[in-house]
């Protein structure tokens, strides 16, 4: 199989070694991971069926306009390259659920990135984030957010209008104080905000959502306050989790305990219930008895 056109030495560009016969198995998927790659290949992106596209490790350092033809893509992986900008043409793939861009020079999404209305989850960790994306705000379906070793020190006030969002990573960050539009984020189950520089939390009790807060390496004096079906992890979680679970066993017991003695005196009311049902039946016994002389 020979895909693509001429380049500039004139001679026919061909996918990289070992592609076709990926693809030949019918399998949807091009793994290019670890190859050293000047440019992504112009016949890779004339591969309208491809769903699944790993080029990570690569040292791309800009994708071509032609990307934009993988119009089946699902899943594209480009961490570990040396990317500056994601570019618009990339913005237009209208079936893209998983895109992976952590580890590369991003200062920032364009706003076209917001066209990207499929996206389920985004990982843009270890890059050159000072500013929360505007884009990501327009994309209410985004479920999962990566954004670990960035440079956030704070988060946007519109922030909560991302409804889907379900896990957001902001471990190694610049942040000071606990982001105020994440007390709004009642249906987050995953928060982490590893080592930034918060010194206290406020009461999170009321995020009922909240599965999962990672809190470590932060100059936090006693664990924040969050409800009991949350997993602390952190300076002092642990002692903390135990004490709740001693404190659980205890009402669990006491629970238990009050439900057999409503058991114990359900079953004493139904044999009295049931003595008094023997009397009544043995004081008709004694009245026919009396009656029967008369009667005869």
């Amino acid at each position: 199989m020979r895909m693509g056109s001429a380049g500039s030495s004139g001679r026919e560009e061909r996918l990289p070694s070992g592609a076709e016969e990926q693809l030949s198995g019918g399998d949807q998927t091009l793994e290019l991971t670890g190859r050293h790659l000047k440019r992504l290949p112009g016949p890779v992106c004339a591969l309208g069926s491809l769903q699944k596209l790993y080029i990570s490790g690569t040292g791309l350092r800009e994708l071509p306009e032609e990307i934009e033809g993988l119009r089946e893509l699902r899943i594209l992986a480009l961490d570990f390259n040396k990317l500056e900008e994601v570019p618009e043409a990339l913005c237009r793939l209208p079936r893209l659920t998983r895109l992976y861009l952590g580890s590369n020079r991003l200062f920032g999404l364009p706003a076209e990135f917001a066209q990207l209305q499929t996206l389920r989850c985004l990982w843009i960790e270890n890059n050159y984030l000072y500013h929360f994306p505007r884009a990501l705000l327009q994309m209410p379906a985004l479920q999962s957010l990566q954004m670990g070793d960035n440079r956030l020190r704070a988060l946007p006030g519109s922030l909560p209008r991302m409804t889907g969002l379900r896990g957001l990573w902001l471990y190694g960050n610049r942040f000071e104080e606990f982001p105020q539009p994440l007390l709004r984020m009642a249906q987050l189950h995953i928060l982490d905000l590893d080592r930034n520089k918060i010194i206290n939390f406020p009461d999170l009790a009321h995020l009922k959502g909240l599965r999962l807060f990672s809190y470590d390496h932060n100059p936090v004096k006693a664990p924040p306050c969050v409800a009991d079906t949350v997993t602390l992890v952190g300076d002092g979680a642990q002692e903390l989790m135990e004490a709740r679970e001693e404190r659980l066993q205890s009402l669990r017991e006491q629970e238990e305990q009050d439900e057999q003695e409503e058991n114990g005196s359900e079953a004493m009311q139904g044999t009295l219930r049931n003595d008094s049902s023997l009397l009544e039946d043995a004081e008709g016994s004694f009245s026919a008895l009396e009656c029967s002389p008369e009667e005869t």
